[in-house]
Formats: structure tokens, sequence, C-alpha cells
């Protein structure tokens, strides 16, 4: 006896919950070959501003969790993605059309990645803090401390690794972070945000939304409560415009990357949204 297909309708992930888009708004996921998929949510302003209320609200938990505490989080996270290692491929293989061996190498790099990540959160502020040489009896010291709130726009042309690799340099210090996934291949991010769901991450530290980068990244670079403004996915957008928008309210800003090396891993994009701190202490009271 044959069964009836049970086509999904995705949702979003804002502060660990996954509601519909208030506008009620869908659209379609189709495969490489333009089958029909399953439908997913397309988020609006208002769920923008939700999800940066959800962020701000985690902020303060998750940067002053230690960073042993973060680097385990995180940890954990390659761990549970690892486990469900053949759906990622298997969604992988059927929305970009590739081989098995293709999507497994993205998926294990992916992990690979969340490791890196994980491995830096101890050890960060040594390498890019300081101790600095002052005249008189004082302790000079800088400490590079989390921006806030950041917002991404996902590579567009990767399922899982562009986005993997844009949100974990943001976590590692303890900002949280809102990312708006590929449009063409959200699967991948709403999957990984089940991932998140049952992982130990606290909620609202990190938010995925699907839909338009073109609509929503508009609100996310002037909203005033976004503290840096990642664009590595927006070479297609007008992102100079979206600059401008960040500026107006201070934000920091990372250029549009393309190519397989888009938000490659590095120290650079961990310190990139980090604050510097710098401090004064006596070292004696004689």
């Amino acid at each position: 006896m044959s069964r009836l297909s049970v086509p999904k309708t995705y949702k979003l992930y804002i502060g660990g919950a996954f509601p519909r888009s208030e506008s009620g708004r869908t659209y379609e996921i189709v495969s490489a070959k333009g089958d029909f998929l399953a439908n997913a949510a397309l988020a609006s302003r208002k769920d923008a501003r939700d999800a940066i209320v959800a962020a701000r609200g985690a902020a303060k938990g998750w940067s002053g969790a230690t960073a042993y505490n973060r680097g385990q989080v995180l940890y954990r996270i390659a761990e549970l993605l690892e486990g469900r290692r053949a759906q990622f491929v298997d969604e992988i293989v059927r929305v970009e059309g590739v081989s098995a061996a293709v999507a497994g190498a993205q998926v294990d790099e992916a992990i690979d990645r969340w490791v890196w990540y994980a491995g830096w959160t101890d050890k960060h502020a040594q390498v890019a803090g300081n101790a600095n040489p002052v005249a008189g009896p004082y302790f000079n010291i800088s400490v590079p401390e989390p921006t806030g709130v950041v917002a991404v726009i996902a590579p567009q042309d990767s399922s899982l690794l562009g986005l993997v690799s844009a949100i974990a340099p943001p976590l590692v210090t303890g900002n949280t972070v809102v990312v708006v996934a590929s449009q063409q291949y959200p699967l991948s991010a709403i999957s990984l945000a089940e991932v998140l769901a049952t992982s130990d991450v606290p909620a609202g530290v990190v938010n995925i939304l699907t839909g338009s980068p073109a609509e929503i990244a508009p609100w996310l670079a002037s909203h005033a409560d976004v503290n840096a403004l990642d664009l590595v996915g927006a070479s297609a957008l007008d992102w100079v415009d979206l600059q401008i928008a960040a500026a107006d309210t201070l934000k920091r800003v990372l250029p549009p990357e393309e190519g397989a090396d888009a938000a490659s891993p590095s120290l650079e994009r961990i310190t990139a949204f980090t604050e510097t701190k710098t401090v004064w202490h006596t070292k004696s009271m004689v």
C-alpha cells in the first residue's frame, strides 16, 4: 500500500522557538531538478525585529558565560551535527544537485569548523589581547570583548558550509546572531536550527530567518539594536546602501565575499566582532 507524501512547511528559528512568519507567507523550496521539496517561511520586517529582540535578550547571558563553557557548547553542536550527517548530506544532494561525496565533504568541513572555532573560545583573548608596556607602577591590559548583536547575510551559494562559517566566529567571543539563510538553499539552515534547539545553545543566541535577503537586510542594517553587520553573502544586493544604513547607527560592517573561500576560518573573523577594552591597575599600593 503506497503512502501519501507529507510535504513540510518549515518555520523560522527565533528565541529558541519555531514560529511561523507573522506575515503568514511561505515560499517553495525546490530540488536542483525543479521538483517541490517543502515550503519555507518567508520572513518579514516584524520577524527580523523579533529575532533582534531575542538576540539582545540572550546577549548578557552568553557573553557572561565562561569561555570554556562557550567552547563546550560549540563543540556540542559539532557532535550533534556529526550524528545527523546523513540527513544533511541527503538535503544538500537534493537542493544543490551535487554528488553524495561532494555533499559529504561540505558537511564534514562544516563540522570541522565548529570544532575549530570551539577551540578558540578560551584562547582568543590571549592572542588578540595584550599587556601594554607603560612607564609607571601600573598594569595596562587590553582585552577583546563581544560587540553585541551581529546580523549576518549568509553566503547564498552554499547550503551549510557558508552558513556555519558565518555564524560561528561571532559566537566565539560571546556575540549573539541573527542570520538570514541562503534563499535558494534554506533546507540545511532549517535543519541546523533543529540541531541548535536540541543542543546546549541558549535560546536567542542564534536566530535563523529564511526568505529574501533583499527584503530583510535593509531592516537589519538600519536597526539601532544591531551592533555589527556581516555582509559576507550580500554581493548580489545593493550592499553599499546597506553600509550607508549601518553607518547611521555606527555599526561595524564586514563587506561581501565571493567564491569557495568566502568566510574561510580565520582569527580575523573572530576579532572583527570584538571591541578592545583597555584597563589600568596599580601594581602595588606602596
